[in-house]
């Protein structure tokens, strides 16, 4: 076979059992790296008292784990294009399980920062992963409503976590562990493994058009038996395979102008939504408010957070994403101040929970976004390095944060988390390139019935 035209085939495939299975299993990823994403955050004035731990080694323990997340960005893009999509969704789920189950037998701050760093190496790589396994397996003009569906669903993860460790936290000295345990039960992903299908673009892409066009036969086949004959693909545009994309591949301009954007984006976003939730909890606990109480309101605030991901969901595909982001990132900034300025519980509770809101909206349009902005050669590649470098920037975020606090006090912090947040918005709205267009066109390209 000379070429499985995978992308028209997919393009022109209706909304199916398949497609909503596999937005399951993805979502049941995303709900406990959501889960565990802010562990750390919600145990960590618990052990200020118990451990005495200090702001600073909070600070650094924080700022180790996105190092970690750096490098998992890193080889999730290696392993998604050696291994492929599906077997790196599951290989980085169970990682990022296991170290977290780790940290429940935790002893001391350094031997949790060590967990951590390699739980959030997983973390990151598996929403690498998931963001490019469901750009994908879904048709172009839907992906980006899908992409913002599996973040709807799998942001849950956050209040739930929340809620639960401001239930269990207080508990007793042991209790803090069981938030760890939680989040550990992302190994369950693997009980989903053989209804996973590969994709068939990653197939493509290394030239291996009769694999690619066996799973083809094989989605096409379940999708026809519950919707009907499907219409014929669009004719298949020649592509050359890719055995390997080597990273100096991202120094062409037609790569090196979408990463260095993207990093822009994903920098901003970093610290910025980092910086309010992984320090909310600590420095509400700082200025006074018990520790159950401030791991609470925190809780209340990231309810917002799936609400967010579902508005995303409505305008991702209606509206351009580039203006999206800008829109979503200036209404954080403010939000963001505003919560910094009161110590008012209720207005506390609502600037936050307006801040969850948005923020998720914002990272369920940017995991549409970036993907975009490469072709199957340089998708994986530029997408694992962007996200992986913004990641990699908060290393230095809390160590600002806790200095900015030490030295200028509290609304210091989120005068700085909402400057981040602006940058952000400005360079999009300033470089961001437009992708509805290009978008279009290829649903287009399909025949009707998508």
């Amino acid at each position: 076979m000379q070429h499985a035209n995978a992308l028209n085939r997919l393009n022109r495939l209706p909304i199916s059992r398949f497609h909503k299975f596999t937005l399951f299993a993805v979502s049941f990823a995303y709900f406990f790296e959501f889960a565990d994403i802010n562990s750390f955050a919600t145990t960590a004035p618990k052990l200020i008292k118990l451990w005495g731990v200090t702001v600073d080694q909070v600070a650094y323990v924080t700022s180790l784990s996105f190092v970690g997340m750096f490098f998992g960005s890193i080889i999730a893009s290696t392993i998604a294009d050696r291994w492929g999509r599906r077997n790196a969704l599951v290989l980085t789920t169970v990682w990022f399980g296991v170290f977290s189950f780790a940290a429940v037998f935790s002893w001391d701050i350094v031997s949790l920062g060590v967990f951590r760093v390699l739980t959030s190496a997983g973390l990151s790589a598996m929403t690498v992963v998931a963001v490019i396994y469901v750009n994908e397996l879904y048709p172009a003009a839907n992906r980006g409503k899908y992409q913002a569906y599996a973040i709807v669903i799998g942001i849950c993860g956050t209040p739930v976590t929340n809620l639960i460790a401001s239930v269990v936290v207080p508990l007793g000295d042991w209790a803090w562990r069981l938030v760890y345990l939680w989040g550990a039960l992302g190994v369950l992903l693997v009980l989903f493994t053989r209804r996973l299908k590969e994709s068939p673009r990653w197939y493509e892409s290394r030239g291996e058009h009769a694999k690619a066009d066996a799973v083809l036969r094989e989605i096409e086949a379940r999708v026809a038996a519950e919707k009907g004959p499907l219409p014929e693909p669009a004719p298949p545009a020649g592509e050359a395979p890719v055995a390997k994309a080597p990273l100096r591949l991202l120094l062409r301009k037609k790569y090196l102008l979408p990463t260095l954007l993207l990093t822009v984006l994903w920098v901003t976003q970093t610290i910025g939504f980092f910086g309010y939730s992984s320090w909310a909890p600590t420095l509400l606990a700082k200025e006074g408010f018990s520790v159950e109480k401030s791991v609470f309101y925190v809780a209340l605030t990231t309810v917002g957070a799936p609400l967010g991901s579902y508005l995303a969901a409505l305008v991702t595909d209606r509206f351009e994403r580039k203006w999206c982001l800008v829109a979503f990132g200036t209404v954080i900034a403010l939000c963001g101040l505003l919560y910094g300025l009161t110590f008012n519980p209720v207005l506390i509770v609502v600037f936050g929970f307006l801040v969850n809101m948005f923020e998720r909206g914002y990272t369920a349009l940017g995991y549409a976004y970036s993907p975009e902005l490469f072709d199957t050669r340089g998708r994986s590649l530029g997408t694992g390095v962007s996200y992986g470098l913004g990641r990699l920037s908060n290393a230095a975020g809390p160590l600002i944060v806790a200095g900015l606090y030490n030295g200028s006090g509290y609304r210091s912090v989120f005068f700085f988390i909402a400057g981040t947040w602006l940058v952000g918005a400005v360079v999009l709205a300033v470089f961001g390139p437009r992708t509805r267009q290009a978008r279009l066109a290829r649903a287009a390209a399909a025949p009707a019935g998508v």
